[in-house]
């Protein structure tokens, strides 16, 4: 009787039991769409903000009815930011968590939270500043791991780690904006205000492009299903061998 080992046709299911893959392209193509309506809209607030802090420095000239429409102007590019950032986030939320459930077709050992905090993770007050991070930096590892012989492969975090500076950036920096903006009273200080806002409004273009840099090339990384499993491999398997870490970096 022979005491080879009978190795079962590969489903598109790891050994592991996760999950198989679930289509996410069209969800990246929507959510890369919204980040587009984002820097436009980013850019339309640039020039709002320009144009009030035009203004500002030359109030002895400007009527009324400038500095009337300025300031519409201005609350206007505030709305339609935060109506096109609000659909932007429910459907990048939405792709997050099913990148993240994708993520375990590869392993269960580099995903240390629970794919609920993909969703959880955002609404955590100041834990949002660093738990989704952690879940997109452990889905990022987890989905590029497995190398063509089913190896482990160490993979740049530079995407993940530029994509989340420069986001985290411009939400404190247009914090600190809005809020000096509020209690602003006298020119100089609301064109300060204006001026930090403004920064924050191109830390938020840079955010959003690499933002999309990231959902393709994580698209792109999960569009294939994890290598057959062999009894040949002579590492851990891609989707990693229970009690088996995966790498750090």
């Amino acid at each position: 009787m022979s005491h080879i080992p009978v190795v079962p046709p590969y489903d598109g299911f790891p050994p592991t039991g996760g999950p198989a893959l679930r289509p996410t392209k069209g969800l990246a193509t929507a959510v890369t769409v919204l980040l587009y309506a984002v820097i436009a809209t980013d850019l339309f607030a640039l020039g709002a903000d320009f144009n009030m802090r035009t203004l500002l420095g030359d109030l002895a000239t400007v009527s009324k009815q400038e500095a009337d429409r300025a300031d519409a102007l201005y609350a206007l590019a505030a709305v339609i930011q935060g109506s096109v950032l609000l659909a932007t986030a429910v459907v990048f939320i939405v792709w997050f968590h099913r990148s993240r459930v994708n993520a375990e077709h590869y392993t269960r050992d580099v995903c240390t939270l629970g794919r609920g905090w993909a969703i959880g993770s955002w609404f955590v007050p100041i834990g949002n500043l660093w738990l989704p991070y952690r879940v997109a930096k452990e889905t990022w590892q987890a989905s590029a791991q497995s190398a063509p012989d089913g190896s482990w492969r160490t993979v740049s975090l530079a995407p993940v780690r530029a994509w989340w500076t420069l986001w985290v950036m411009s939400l404190v920096v247009g914090r600190i904006g809005n809020t000096l903006y509020g209690k602003a009273q006298l020119p100089d200080t609301i064109r300060l205000a204006v001026s930090v806002v403004a920064l924050s409004d191109l830390l938020d273009i840079a955010a959003a492009a690499l933002a999309i840099l990231f959902i393709r090339k994580l698209t792109r990384m999960q569009q294939l299903p994890a290598p057959p499993y062999t009894a040949t491999h002579p590492g851990p398997q891609p989707w990693g061998k229970p009690g088996t870490p995966g790498p750090r970096t």
